[in-house]
């Protein structure tokens, strides 16, 4: 699947994609992968894509957690997703809020979805191939970032996302976990 050193990966969203939702996860011993995230990740990792985690955590600015917490939660999903026998090539998370929380993680920024900072960030880094690569995410921020940078997106239902669906713009892909828009990628 690679060509000119360039890869095509999937650019997924942590909460409500990957793993169940709770609103401003601060506890690693509550990350809990989502059914068919494993079987899903793998079938696109088998096919060449790099995985890459991007992820909004403005908990970081209203003080929920830290970003010593942020890097241990982290490593609880490095952890699950390695006893799969699966990495991530990347994790790229916005601390930041534009409005709410303390400096210096109250203030507007590029990373922070809708916009495409993280995505752009992760495919310089890692030699990504945006045009041969997906979004996907739970809610319509996370689609809004895949088409900034370029990018066909799907929505999961999972988390925020059956919520969302009603105002996904026409022509959205929507399933119904990360297996079955592993098994779209692959089908196109």
């Amino acid at each position: 699947m690679t060509t000119g050193g360039l890869r095509p990966a999937i650019f997924l969203d942590r909460d409500g994609t990957l793993i169940r939702e709770i609103d401003y996860l601060a506890d690693p011993d509550r990350v809990e992968l989502l059914p068919g995230a494993i079987e899903g990740l793998q079938a696109l990792r088998d096919a060449g894509y790099a995985l890459v985690l991007v992820t909004n955590q403005s908990g970081v600015a209203r003080g929920f957690l830290t970003l010593d917490i942020l890097d241990a939660i982290h490593d609880r999903l490095a952890e699950l997703l390695a006893n799969a026998g699966l990495v991530l090539d990347g994790i790229e998370f916005c601390p930041h809020h534009p409005t709410v929380g303390t400096k210096p993680f109250r203030r507007p920024c590029g990373c922070r979805k809708p916009l495409a900072g993280m995505v752009l960030s992760a495919a310089t880094r890692l030699d990504l191939d945006l045009p041969r690569s997906w979004m996907i995410g739970d809610a319509l921020r996370d689609l809004e970032a895949g088409t900034a940078a370029g990018m066909p997106s799907i929505l999961v239902r999972t988390g925020k996302g059956r919520a969302s669906e009603a105002r996904a713009p026409e022509g959205t892909h929507v399933v119904d976990g990360l297996q079955e828009a592993a098994a779209l990628i692959l089908a196109k």
